[in-house]
């Protein structure tokens, strides 16, 4: 997968996300589990696009962490969702934007290794 495939993968995995969250409850702790999920979804996206913006190797490395980040982060507020009642475990796009997640984090924690290597 290219730079550019993954900046569209990221971008459809935020884009789906939002759309997840359009389903929750009206009630205030699903406005709390929105909110902090929107934001790392939205921030793996926003920040691998700006990866190739990187001004150095140090920099670039630094953008890299903090993708994986944001997408750990992502991680465990959609794994959250189902221990909270707010979706079903065996919800399709639940289990979907989980396992994406879960890639992220492969993907990006052997970006890191990489890149810390050279």
């Amino acid at each position: 997968m290219d730079k550019n495939e993954l900046i569209a993968r990221t971008r459809r995995f935020a884009i789906l996300v939002f759309k997840l969250c359009n389903r929750f409850p009206r009630s205030q702790a699903a406005k709390v589990v929105t909110y902090q999920l929107l934001k790392s979804a939205s921030s793996v996206a926003a920040n691998y696009r700006s990866v190739g913006m990187a001004k150095s190797d140090a920099d670039f490395v630094n953008k890299l962490k903090v993708v994986l980040e944001e997408a750990d982060e992502s991680n465990f507020w959609l794994t959250f969702l189902s221990e909270v009642d707010l979706l079903k475990q065996d919800d399709k796009e639940l289990k979907f934007l989980v396992q994406e997640s879960k890639e992220f984090i492969a993907i990006f924690t052997a970006s890191v290794k990489t890149a810390n290597n050279k």
